[in-house]
This record gives structure tokens, sequence and C-alpha cells, in this order.
């Protein structure tokens, strides 16, 4: 068994196990994350996928497939893949860093992880500047470290794993949105309208448009995913005439999907100020704005969305750890000349 705080790069050569006469009828998946601390089932379920898994009779590519007493089966992993992120450094604003994680206050504007049109220049180059290639390969070679995403113009906090260990055991907590009461998440956000109710619970499923593919939809029916959001209305504004105008929000999230809250929000003719995906039928409503706070939305350049609250379990120690970020510097402004207008 490889100790915890090893990673992939840390095996010297194929990894052999044999298993005995309890591991009979184990399925291989279950067999290795058992021998295996620092690589998570997931992880064990994409090598046996891609090959890198080895029984007495071949390759072994069925993850559910089951082991017998004296099998011998080998892992061999495989090289870094060319093009994976390089490391950049950049400046992060760590709220906490130990030996097993790190979280980071995001700014807007800055990509998670690379993708089309972002090869470099994102949090991921950003985390290997700083972490070091001890960081490569844990959760999959393009993401090292990434256990959840924000959007790219939504700030705030985001945890991020050094180990597999400790990969695995955030994910299980993301993977059941709080319903065990390890994770929390809150958000902020500044919304077109005010709602009727100063509370309330958004449950509609969500799937990729079929009219629009780069965009999230609220779906009917098997095509789309559970999706909650709970909703606290924490202040109002009014425009110059002392008409309702905009909200600030607190939002929960019961489930993590893609663009859930900008959708949701929208969903119930709420959309986010500055967002332009889910919200532009809205841009009439910035002309009841006076001069100063319309002049600070244009200058904002994003939804007004920020991940205000983060908590979760220690995977290590299993402490409760809770993190809370205040608005940063654009959206303070936006909600202080909403305020004063």
């Amino acid at each position: 068994m490889i100790e915890a705080g090893e990673t992939e790069g840390a095996l010297d050569g194929p990894l052999r196990l044999v298993a005995e006469a309890a591991d009979a009828g184990v399925r291989l998946d279950r067999f290795l994350v058992g021998r295996v601390d620092t690589l998570s089932r997931s992880r064990l379920q994409a090598l046996i996928r891609a090959g890198c898994v080895r029984g007495s009779a071949g390759t072994l590519v069925d993850p559910g497939c089951k082991v017998k007493p004296g099998d011998a089966i080998e892992i061999e992993l495989p090289p870094l893949e060319a093009g994976s992120p390089e490391p950049e450094h950049m400046d992060l604003a760590i709220v906490f860093e130990d030996a097993h994680l790190i979280v980071i206050d995001k700014p807007a504007g800055l990509v998670v992880h690379p993708g089309a049109g972002h090869a470099t220049g994102t949090l991921v180059n950003a985390l290997l500047g700083h972490c070091g290639d001890s960081l490569r390969g844990i959760g999959g070679v393009k993401r090292p470290g990434i256990v959840h995403r924000l959007d790219k113009d939504t700030s705030g906090l985001l945890v991020v794993a050094k180990s597999d260990v400790v990969h695995h055991g955030l994910s299980e907590q993301f993977a059941s949105h709080g319903a065990d009461g390890r994770l929390s998440r809150r958000y902020l956000a500044v919304a077109w309208g005010v709602p009727l109710q100063s509370h309330g619970r958004i449950d509609a499923p969500l799937a990729r448009s079929q009219s629009n593919r780069t965009k999230i939809a609220v779906v009917r029916g098997e095509a789309g995913r559970h999706a909650v959001t709970h909703y606290d209305v924490l202040d109002t504004f009014d425009d110059p005439r002392g008409k309702p105008l905009a909200s600030l929000i607190d939002c929960r999230l019961e489930t993590g999907r893609t663009h859930q809250i900008r959708v949701h929000l929208a969903h119930i003719g709420h959309p986010l100020l500055g967002d332009q995906t889910y919200g532009s039928h809205f841009a009439a409503s910035a002309r009841r704005l006076d001069g100063k706070a319309q002049k600070i939305l244009e200058a904002l350049g994003r939804q007004a969305l920020h991940a205000a609250h983060l908590g979760f379990e220690h995977p290590v120690t299993h402490k409760p750890m809770s993190f809370d970020s205040p608005l940063p510097a654009d959206l303070a402004a936006l909600v202080d000349a909403l305020r004063t207008q």
C-alpha cells in the first residue's frame, strides 16, 4: 500500500498488487482504492478504462470486474500528457493553506483551469507555480487539485486539494451537496427586481440549452439534472423615483450545477446585474439607475455574483473549516451606489 502523502509522481515503475482470500468477488476499482491510499476511486476508474491496469490474463478495462484470490494486478501510471498546464507565478489571495489543501479567494476574470481559449494564465497555472510539481496529476492532469469551479467572472472562495486523498475526501463532500452537514456554500448576488417572497426555494432542473449549447436552461423531464437553490433577500434598492429596482440576495446551494444561481434567479424573473448571458433582456432596467450607479454597472463588466462563504470538513484532520469573504471592491461599490441613489 502506498503511504498517505505520496503522489502518483512518487511511484517508481509499475505498482504490483496481489489479491488475497478476503478480496474474493470484490470489484476491481474497490480492490484498488483499498490498497492505494493516494488515488481516488474516480481516478483509479479512469486509469482502468485507459488501459493502465493489467491482470494475469491481460489488460483490465472494466472497473466492475471481480478479482479472485491470487490475482496479480499491476498499475502502470501514464507519464504526464503533452500540453499539461505549466507553472506560472501569479499573486494569489490565499485565505488558508496547510500541507493538505489551499483555500483561494479568486478574483473576477480569473479562469479556474486551462481550456479552449485559455491555455495559460489560469488558477491552475498559478497553483502549479505556488505549489510546484507536487500538485501535478492530483484529480487528473488537466485540472490538478481542482475539486469545484467558479465561473471566470464570479469571484470568491474556492478550495484546492494537494493530494489525491484530500481530493477524494473533498469530492465526496461536494458530491453530497451538504446533505450530510459537512459542506456549506453561500453566494451574494445583486439581482434585478425584488422577489415577491423574502426567502424561498427554487427547484428547477437544469441542462444544456438545445438552442445555444454555451448556455444552461431550465428543462423538464428526464433531460434535466436536479438543481435546488435557497435564497434570502438581504436588502432591496429603489430607483430615484422610489420604485423597487434591485435586490441583494443570499443564495445557498443545495446542488452545484453549472451557472445554477444565474439561471435559477433569471428563471424567477430576477437575473443578475451585469449578466450578459442570462440577463441581457433587462438592459432597459439600467436606464432607471442614476448616473453614478449606471457608470459603476457599466464598468463592472461581469455578473454581480460572489462566493462569500465556504465551509467543509477537513479530509485529514476532520475538523470543520469555515471561511468568509466580503464583497470585492467592484461589487461593494455597486451596492453602495444602489443604496445611495
